[in-house]
């Protein structure tokens, strides 16, 4: 019997620690949004994609900066915004004691229009507030609700928008009288409608959504339902159509104001400062000029922010370059 030849010994291999691979990109979950690869989470993502917008951190540094103004504005006026000089009637600007020159009862012109900034930013405040009471409530039930409750509301706002703004706007002030709370109370209820339209539309979209139905399908309570799903995916939207409105906001105003509806005598505002100078253009200009400017950069600061909050609170997601 042949005996077979023992095969030569292979060599043993040693063993080697082989390091974990790394996951793929494509193991990744799909829909995984960039704040979770960046850290920090849905409010740091937020805060990187408003830094990265110039136009928006330049709109916010302005607005604290008006805001700054509004709060102490009282306290640093270089003089009286009310007191009167007749011997120091429409001086040019860079006047000894008055930097911007006087108005045509010799008041300053600077301090009234550092006092103007309270009022012009209260304004636009109280007209917020009122178009926000009147408008997102009901254009959540319209939209969540929707039936017959959906339609009498829709035939209502389209009613209140068919009417010219401005003019109803008179006419609500002259009904109330002539004050900036009357006013601003007029122009918040013709700002209302859009709040209105535009969450009723946000609301129609997200209760057709996956995890609402969910919520539906186990018993949730229709309040636990808006508040803990439909209310938190509003807020985006809702907040740059705040940024947005708030230069027609202060637009209205001065509007109001230039037609002697809006802030009375001796009160400044914005508004009221351009009328004061209309009447007196041709001897001095900058009577309206100064205030003019402050309203076009306001406006443009409010444009300008909500562009950039826009881009910010976006629903889709950006690839990182």
């Amino acid at each position: 019997m042949t005996q077979r030849e023992p095969s030569p010994a292979v060599p043993s291999v040693p063993d080697i620690a082989v390091a974990p691979a790394a996951p793929a990109a494509s193991a990744m979950p799909a829909g995984t949004p960039s704040a979770t690869v960046h850290g920090g989470g849905a409010w740091a993502d937020f805060r990187r994609r408003v830094g990265k917008n110039r136009g928006a951190v330049i709109a916010l540094c302005v607005l604290a900066f008006l805001v700054l103004v509004a709060l102490i504005g009282p306290y640093i006026t270089p003089a009286d915004p009310n007191a009167q000089n007749l011997r120091a009637v429409l001086l040019d600007p860079f006047s000894p004691g008055h930097l911007l020159g006087t108005d045509q009862l010799g008041r300053d012109i600077l301090s009234r229009l550092i006092v103007g900034t309270r009022v012009s930013l209260l304004a636009i405040g109280l007209a917020l507030v009122v178009a926000m009471v009147v408008g997102v409530p009901l254009g959540f039930l319209a939209g969540y609700l929707g039936g017959r409750f959906d339609g009498l509301v829709m035939r209502l706002n389209d009613a209140a928008m068919s009417f010219p703004p401005l003019l109803l706007a008179i006419a609500l002030v002259a009904v109330l009288g002539p004050s900036l709370r009357n006013a601003m109370f007029a122009v918040g209820i013709l700002m209302a409608p859009r709040f209105l339209r535009l969450v009723r539309g946000v609301v129609i979209g997200l209760k057709e959504e996956t995890f609402v139905e969910a919520s539906r399908s186990i018993g949730t309570p229709t309040h636990m339902i808006i508040l803990r799903h439909i209310l938190p995916n509003t807020l985006s939207p809702l907040t740059v159509a705040i940024a947005v409105t708030a230069g027609y906001a202060m637009l209205s105003e001065a509007g109001l104001s230039f037609l002697g509806l809006g802030v009375q005598p001796p009160d400044a505002s914005w508004g009221s400062m351009i009328r004061e100078g209309f009447l007196y253009f041709g001897r001095s200009p900058w009577l309206g000029i100064f205030p003019g400017v402050l309203i076009a950069l306001t406006v443009f600061t409010f444009v300008t922010l909500g562009d950039g909050l826009r881009d910010a609170l976006g629903r889709e997601e950006r690839t990182e370059s």
